[in-house]
């Protein structure tokens, strides 16, 4: 994140309840921290809806205000284009023939969202996901906005990510591994659910090359947030992992048959 120094002559300030900036208002290329679009606010369940359902989320460090982004362009994985990669498929097809491993929704939430804040990254020496953060999520959980697939393996969970869900429009936040490849299961794992229930999009924030690998690639901000105000206006799914979710990539068919 960049070490964004707002103030109010040039970045709004938004007191509790205030209504968002639009999106396309946000620092661009050549200003400081390039995305950031206001400070200030809560974090409160109805603001975070706000939010995400107009393409803002919050990002900010424990020495900063809460910040509020809309980067352009926006990293999206479009599930259609989900790779799996040789090795990932290996990876997946021995966790799914090896006895008492599998994926969970929601079993482990507080949990995995701890992970995430205690996990290490590169570049980066500490966490974004501080304790107001994580109990900003904690709530959007109890409320059912907020998700957590798992991968456990022998009653242990070994990785997994969280996610925001407001209808259709999904919002992929934090991964974590304690086992190689976990958290790659638990995002596959996101897919094959998605794709089931006919959600086409996860967003993913930033460009990474991890992503890019996966499929994930930019799309214009413009674009984005039209396609999430759709989406978060349909129905959502029921969060409950089913094995037969697999099925959706055809490189498991011969595995789960």
């Amino acid at each position: 994140m960049a070490n964004a120094r707002p103030n109010r002559s040039n970045l709004p300030w938004l007191d509790p309840g205030d209504d968002f900036p639009d999106p396309s208002e946000a620092w661009g290329a050549s200003d400081p921290a390039p995305g950031l679009l206001a400070y200030g606010g809560a974090l409160d369940v109805l603001t975070l809806v706000r939010a995400y359902s107009s393409g803002v989320f919050p990002w900010f460090s424990a020495e900063q205000p809460i910040l509020w982004w809309s980067p352009e362009p926006r990293m999206v994985l479009n599930l259609v284009d989900f790779k799996v990669h040789r090795s990932l498929r290996k990876v997946l097809k021995r966790f799914l023939t090896t006895p008492r491993c599998e994926v969970r929704i929601d079993t482990a939430f507080a949990e995995v969202i701890e992970a995430c804040a205690e996990s290490p990254r590169t570049g980066q020496t500490g966490t974004w996901i501080v304790p107001e953060m994580e109990a900003a999520y904690q709530r959007l959980h109890a409320a059912g906005l907020a998700h957590s697939i798992e991968t456990w393996s022998n009653g242990k969970l070994v990785g997994g990510l969280y996610c925001v869900a407001i209808g259709q429009a999904v919002f992929g936040e934090s991964m974590f591994s304690r086992v190689p490849d976990a958290s790659k299961i638990a995002l596959t794992a996101l897919t094959v659910f998605c794709r089931h229930h006919g959600i086409s999009l996860v967003d993913c924030q930033q460009n990474t090359n991890h992503l890019a690998s996966l499929g994930a690639r930019e799309l214009s901000r413009s674009a984005f947030v039209d396609r999430i105000r759709e989406a978060a206006l349909m129905p959502g799914p029921v969060w409950q992992f089913d094995p037969v979710y697999w099925a959706e990539l055809p490189e498991l068919k011969a595995t789960i048959a």
